[in-house]
């Protein structure tokens, strides 16, 4: 039986037309790994990144031709554009003029009164959010643990509170998974505003998949994040692809059918792999939307071991047998099908499923 994750309460900010915490849906950010002012590259990035589910797109602002480039790009992406601000405050000011619909502030190396009271102000003018994006690697700490990463994200809301903002999101991120996940929860404690989760610097995609995997699964899983953003050494768009299916294994989105299928052995007598991975090809090019029912989850097994089983608890499921394989709907055998014809069976009644 599914258990359904109850979320921490929060309050919501919006970013864009994009609403954080609360009771919406936790949404999927990704950064450009473009330079900034390269405008036509990288609107051309961000297309992909939306094409692929990305709700929210943050780029790097290190100087004014970067700044002054967020004008340019909003015009033609359709997802709201967060400014990653680091050392110039004169920048987020900028980043914000030019429509920006969040900035993120680091801590650890944008702290001066005055400059933190400057860039408040164009915030409210503009109604945008402020994230407060706590980075371990940026504080002036040589130890860092989780009280030190809570200390400083306490200490700069007290001075954007102190200035009466409250349009606030939080992130606390270290390049380790359990700092980082005991300085979330401790955070949680603390406030209500919506947490963007995240490990930072995870490493290539395999890896890092895996880092980001545990941290932010652990999180969402006692109702604790809002935002999520899979930050690998890689393509954005791999980034975007481990965030769905963080989201969907613990069912809290869904993206499309969710594929369930065995790790093959010496028994399967047909291709599991190629039937899997064909499978999931044809659906990565379909947009499915979800009505009052959930999507199907279709099950690919290979033997007759754990196959009726893990096929007969599917909405849809296969068991293979020799160069062939039986075809189970909602617990019931419909039919033989032949292996060559496995995958198109499977399509036609997914598509009946969400039709």
């Amino acid at each position: 039986m599914e258990r359904k994750i109850k979320r921490r309460r929060t309050k919501v900010v919006f970013v864009g037309k994009v609403g954080i915490g609360g009771n919406y849906p936790i949404s999927i950010q990704s950064m450009t790994k473009t330079k900034t002012a390269s405008i036509r590259e990288t609107i051309k990035q961000i297309k992909d990144l939306e094409e692929l589910g990305c709700e929210i797109i943050r780029v790097a602002v290190k100087d004014e031709e970067d700044a002054k480039a967020i004008r340019e790009i909003k015009k033609e992406i359709s997802i709201p554009l967060e400014a990653d601000i680091h050392f110039h405050y004169s920048l987020a000011l900028l980043a914000i003029d030019s429509g920006s619909d969040c900035i993120r502030l680091n801590p650890g190396n944008i702290y001066k009164i005055e400059e933190i009271e400057k860039i408040v102000e164009k915030a409210k003018e503009r109604k945008i959010p402020i994230r407060v994006g706590v980075n371990a690697g940026s504080l002036r700490n040589k130890k860092i643990e989780a009280e030190t990463m809570v200390k400083f994200a306490r200490d700069y809301l007290k001075i954007l509170e102190g200035f009466k903002f409250y349009n606030l999101i939080i992130s606390l991120k270290a390049s380790d998974v359990l700092t980082t996940v005991e300085a979330y929860r401790k955070m949680a404690k603390l406030c209500d505003y919506p947490f963007h989760l995240g490990i930072t610097a995870t490493g290539p995609v395999f890896e890092g998949g895996i880092k980001s995997a545990i941290g932010i699964g652990i999180l969402l899983s006692e109702g604790i994040g809002d935002t999520i953003r899979v930050s690998l050494t890689g393509e954005p768009q791999e980034e975007v692809k481990v965030a769905r299916e963080i989201l969907s294994s613990l069912g809290l989105r869904q993206f499309g059918p969710q594929i369930i299928s065995c790790p093959t052995c010496g028994r399967a007598q047909i291709d599991v792999v190629k039937i899997a991975q064909e499978l999931q090809r044809k659906l990565q090019g379909k947009r499915f939307t979800v009505h009052s029912k959930r999507l199907p989850k279709v099950a690919i097994m290979g033997c007759e071991v754990n196959g009726p089983g893990e096929a007969r608890d599917a909405d849809i499921g296969i068991a293979g047998g020799k160069k062939c394989a039986l075809l189970f709907k909602k617990g019931k055998i419909l039919k033989r099908i032949e292996e060559d014809r496995i995958v198109p069976t499977l399509l036609k009644e997914i598509e009946k499923e969400v039709s």
